[in-house]
């Protein structure tokens, strides 16, 4: 006979969460699976060493508060792909090439993740996008699989109509503007914007395709959103793609509520002095006078652009925070950079940071008062719970629809006036956002006049809401909550269904 014990885990619901190596989309998908194991859920993580070395703090913290939640470790096939030991995330790449072969690494372990779904027969398979064939996955095991996705409601209806309609065919130019069909607001964007997969005929589509047709045939969804922040497209997604959806964000603010002060230490440790003067700079400047400056952990800017960045900054005369690559320093031939920082250090207008910032801690102090984002999802949530307007710069993937959100829709964005949709890798210098241009939005966003005041009214009211949704009793606190039961009733179900056969 089972001890007590092993049946109740046989009870437990168990759900295995499935990341991709991109910090974007690994992120929020091992905060959400922290989440579930929070509730009660006996949580399983399939990813590889270096990956799960990004993330294991934070699960060993919550093994030791009696949670159930582990990593399920893979060989990732480095010398089989030709990379280098320990490469094995998107943001470890440096060149196309590499990147392709981190992407064809991840393709290489569909096999051992299907024995792994075999041998530990999970209730539920939370899958990132990227990984289409677990639908089939899913379906042999009898369970269900959700999927994860990693932007906004707005993007995926955008994307959904672009794709279905195709309203930028056959326009005379690449900058010629268009309406996308069926949003309930007017979103104009040009081909430029658009995913290069999102045109016609490209090679990406391929991939493409599939993970969408697979999302149409999941159990459901979850996003890292909240009710309040896009109502209309949660409502609308729900609809059109035809699936249950569950908004249970923002998931970093609420995984990392009671290890919040970790979250900021984990890089810093052996640079406690560092955080110190960090500190000790922001709290001599006045309330809301600091512009935060982060273009997130993959886009890699060219030498042409810092350069306009850093004049743009200076000539703005606000403060500013600026988080810079250490591989950008290495191509500056004639120290531009290092020059420019002395000169901010004696002017006092500015701190470079390179490399590593404590985001969470610069974006909740007083002082910061916007961001310049590239509109990646989880900047943009994060940024948003620090009830903070933006300044918007997308570069790649759905940034430029996330910028039409912020801008059009929720009014709490200035746009810098980046136009071309490109891979970091493929960024040339002719293709420069101009320090004038740069100047401008930074006085807009941080500077009296009623918009301002107005931008930063909404950006606190979302901050806000963003704080309440995660409390018990909140939306996404509910959603979550709902989902987990559900899943446990289809648990029951299924195990009656066996034991009558």
């Amino acid at each position: 006979m089972d001890s007590p014990q092993s049946q109740q885990s046989n009870n437990q619901l168990h759900v295995v969460f499935l990341p991709y190596p991109s910090a974007g989309h690994m992120n929020p998908m091992i905060d959400t699976a922290r989440l579930f194991a929070k509730h009660g859920v006996n949580v399983t993580i399939i990813t590889t060493h270096a990956n799960a070395s990004r993330f294991q703090k934070s699960i060993d913290s919550d093994i030791s508060l009696g949670y159930s939640i582990k990593t399920q470790l893979l060989q990732f096939p480095s010398a089989q792909v030709g990379l280098p030991d320990g490469v094995e995330n998107s943001n470890d790449a440096t060149s196309r090439e590499m990147l392709s072969k981190v992407t064809r690494g991840v393709w290489m372990l569909r096999d051992s993740i299907e024995v792994l779904f075999q041998e530990l027969q999970p209730d539920c398979i939370v899958t990132d996008m990227k990984y289409p064939w677990t639908v089939e996955s899913a379906a042999k095991l009898n369970i269900p699989r959700i999927y994860f996705c990693s932007s906004s409601y707005f993007s995926e209806c955008a994307i959904y109509f672009v794709r279905k309609y195709k309203p930028h065919y056959n326009l005379v130019s690449d900058t010629q503007k268009f309406t996308i069909p069926c949003l309930p607001h007017t979103i104009e964007m040009t081909r430029q914007q658009l995913c290069d997969w999102e045109l016609e005929n490209n090679a990406m589509k391929a991939i493409f395709e599939p993970m969408y047709e697979s999302a149409e045939r999941s159990y459901g969804s979850l996003y890292n959103s909240f009710h309040e922040l896009e109502n209309d497209y949660e409502k609308l997604c729900k609809s059109t793609i035809g699936i249950k959806s569950w908004s249970v964000g923002p998931v970093s603010a609420w995984a990392n509520k009671d290890d919040e002060r970790k979250a900021n230490r984990g890089h810093m440790e052996k640079s406690l002095g560092k955080q110190t003067e960090l500190l000790n700079w922001l709290n001599s400047k006045q309330n809301e006078s600091v512009l935060y400056v982060s273009f997130g952990s993959l886009t890699r800017l060219p030498h042409a652009q810092l350069v306009e960045i850093a004049h743009g900054l200076e000539n703005s005369g606000h403060n500013f925070i600026w988080v810079i690559k250490k591989d950008d320093k290495d191509e500056d031939g004639e120290g531009f950079l290092q020059k420019f920082e002395e000169r901010m250090k004696e002017s006092n207008k500015g701190y470079i940071i390179w490399n590593w910032a404590p985001q969470l801690l610069i974006l909740d102090h007083p002082a910061t008062g916007g961001i310049v984002t590239h509109c990646g999802w989880n900047s943009t949530l994060e940024s948003l719970n620090a009830g903070l307007p933006m300044i918007t710069w997308p570069v790649f993937a759905e940034q430029f629809y996330n910028e039409k959100l912020l801008v059009d829709v929720l009014k709490i964005g200035v746009p810098v006036g980046a136009k071309e949709n490109k891979l970091w890798i493929n960024i040339s210098e002719e293709e420069v956002v101009r320090r004038e241009e740069i100047a401008m939005a930074v006085k807009i966003l941080m500077g009296s006049c009623q918009e301002s005041k107005e931008m930063r009214m909404r950006a606190k009211k979302l901050g806000d809401a963003a704080k309440r949704t995660i409390e018990e009793g909140g939306d996404s606190y509910n959603n979550l909550i709902q989902l987990i039961d559900e899943l446990k009733s289809l648990k029951k179900y299924k195990a009656l269904g066996e034991n009558a056969d």
